[in-house]
C-alpha cells in the first residue's frame, strides 16, 4: 500500500513539472556590466536545486570527516566494552564448569578492563554493578579454591561498591553478596559469623527462603535449637518444605530442644516455648515426659503432656508405632508410684478395649502390681510375657512374676521365671 501511494506521488510530481516547465517561456536576464546574460528559468531552477545537493553533500562529506575521531573512540570504546562483559561472561562459564582458578583469572580481567574504561573517562551506567559481579564472582572461585584472603578481600571490595552511591545500585545485589558471605561462613563451619550477615540484611530479605534455610542451618550448627525451630516453623509456613520433612524437622528440633533441658524449671520452660501442634506429636510429648522423669520432676505434669498421645492411642491402636507404644508404657510405668485414680481407670478401660494388646497387658499388670493386686498382676504379666516383643519389657515382665513367684513360695515358677528373664537378656 504504501508503495502505491509513493507511486502515485511520483506520477502527481512529474505531472505537474511537466505542465509548469513544458510550457514555460520564462527567462532570467543577469546584467553584469557590461554584460547581459539572458537564461531560461528552467535552466535557473535545476542549476539551483542541484547547487543545493552539491552543498549539502559536501557538508555531508566534511561531517563525516570531521566525526571520524570520535567515531574511533565510540568504537575502541565499544570493543572494550564487549570485551568486559565477555569477560563476565566467561567468569560465570568456567565457574559452572568448575574450573574456578580460570574463573578467577576472568573475574580480574573484566576488572581491569572496566578500570580501563574509566581511565578513558568512559562512564558505564552500570559500572558499579559490574565492579560488584566480578568482586562477588571472584570471591566465589577463590572461595572455591579455599583461598580465605582473596575471598575476603574481593567480598569487601563488593561490599563497598554496593554501599557506595546505593541510589545507583539495586538493593537486591548487595543482599545477595551478603547472602553469599553467609553461605561461605556456613561451610567453614563458622555460624556466628553466618547469623551476623544474615542479620545485616533487611527485615524483608531475612524471611525469604534462601536466608531462612541459611539461617537454620547456623541455627542448628551453632546449637541456638530455639531459634532454629522458630525458623523452621517459618519455613513450614513459607512450604520450603514437604510436608512429611518439615514435620520431621519441626518434631526433632523441639526434641533437642527438650534435651537441653538440664533440670525440671528448664524443661517447663522449653515446653512452654512449643507450639499446640508441636507437643501433641507424640514423639515429642513421650520425650518430654520421660526428661521429666529423669530431672525428676512433676510427674502428674508429665502425664499431662501424655494425655493426648494416650487418647489418639486408644482411639486408633495402630496409630503409633510399636517403638512409641513402648517408650510410652515405659514413660507411664516409671511414674506408677503416684499415678492417681483417673489414670489407673485409663489404663484398665484400655486393656479392656485391647485385651490382646502386649503393652497395655504389660501396663495394666504393673499398675496392679502397685495397688497389690497380685492375682490380676500375674495374669495380665503371664500375657504379656507371652506377647511382648520388646526385650527390655518382655525380661522386665519376667523379673516381676519371678519375684512374685518368691514373695508366694513357689521357687519352681520363680526359677523358670527367671530362666524366661535370663534368655530374654541374652537375646539382646
Amino acid at each position: 500500500m504504501r508503495a502505491a501511494l509513493w507511486l502515485l506521488a511520483l506520477f502527481g510530481i512529474a505531472a505537474a513539472v511537466a505542465l509548469f516547465a513544458g510550457n514555460n517561456q520564462g527567462t532570467i536576464t543577469v546584467f553584469w556590466p557590461p554584460w547581459r546574460v539572458d537564461l531560461s528559468l528552467n535552466l535557473v531552477l535545476l542549476s539551483l536545486v542541484a547547487l543545493f545537493v552539491v552543498l549539502h553533500l559536501a557538508l555531508r562529506g566534511l561531517s563525516a570527516l570531521f566525526s571520524l575521531p570520535r567515531q574511533a573512540r565510540q568504537w575502541r570504546m565499544q570493543q572494550k566494552e564487549r570485551a568486559l562483559h565477555a569477560s563476565l561472561l566467561d567468569a560465570i562459564s568456567q565457574l559452572l564448569a568448575g574450573r574456578f582458578s580460570r574463573a578467577g583469572k576472568a573475574a580480574q580481567a573484566a576488572l581491569v578492563q572496566e578500570r580501563t574504561l574509566v581511565g578513558l573517562d568512559a562512564r558505564l551506567p552500570q559500572a558499579q554493578q559490574v565492579r560488584t559481579m566480578a568482586h562477588l564472582l571472584g570471591a566465589e572461585s577463590a572461595h572455591a579454591l579455599q583461598d580465605r584472603a582473596a575471598r575476603d578481600a574481593h567480598l569487601q571490595h563488593a561490599l563497598n561498591e554496593s554501599v557506595e552511591r546505593a541510589g545507583l545500585l539495586s538493593p537486591e545485589t548487595r543482599e545477595g553478596v551478603q547472602l553469599r558471605a553467609a553461605h561461605w561462613a556456613l561451610q567453614d563451619r563458622d555460624a556466628p559469623t553466618a547469623l551476623a550477615r544474615l542479620k545485616e540484611l533487611p527485615h524483608g530479605a531475612q524471611r525469604r527462603t534462601l536466608a531462612l534455610r541459611l539461617r537454620l542451618k547456623a541455627a542448628r550448627l551453632d546449637r541456638r535449637t530455639l531459634e532454629a525451630l522458630e525458623t523452621a516453623r517459618l519455613l513450614a509456613k513459607h512450604r520450603a518444605f514437604s510436608p512429611t520433612a518439615a514435620h520431621s524437622i519441626i518434631r526433632g528440633l523441639a526434641t533437642d530442644l527438650l534435651s537441653e533441658a538440664h533440670d525440671a524449671s528448664q524443661l517447663l520452660r522449653a515446653w512452654a516455648e512449643l507450639e499446640v501442634e508441636e507437643r501433641e506429636m507424640p514423639e515429642v510429648a513421650i520425650h518430654a515426659a520421660q526428661r521429666q522423669v529423669v530431672l525428676r520432676g512433676d510427674l502428674g505434669m508429665a502425664r499431662n503432656w501424655l494425655l493426648p498421645v494416650w487418647e489418639r492411642m486408644v482411639a486408633d491402636p495402630r496409630g503409633l508405632g510399636d517403638g512409641l507404644r513402648v517408650k510410652l508404657a515405659r514413660v507411664l510405668e516409671a511414674g506408677l508410684d503416684s499415678v492417681d485414680a483417673d489414670w489407673l481407670a485409663r489404663i484398665e478401660a484400655a486393656q479392656r478395649n485391647n485385651p490382646r494388646d502386649p503393652n497395655l497387658q504389660y501396663l495394666a499388670g504393673m499398675a496392679c502390681m502397685k495397688r497389690q493386686l497380685w492375682g490380676k498382676a500375674q495374669q495380665l504379666l503371664t500375657q504379656a510375657g507371652l506377647g511382648l516383643q520388646d526385650v527390655g519389657l518382655h525380661r522386665q515382665a519376667w523379673q516381676t512374676l519371678a519375684r512374685l513367684a518368691e514373695e508366694r513360695g513357689d521357687k519352681e515358677q520363680a526359677a523358670a521365671a527367671w530362666k524366661r528373664a535370663a534368655e530374654a537378656g541374652l537375646s539382646s
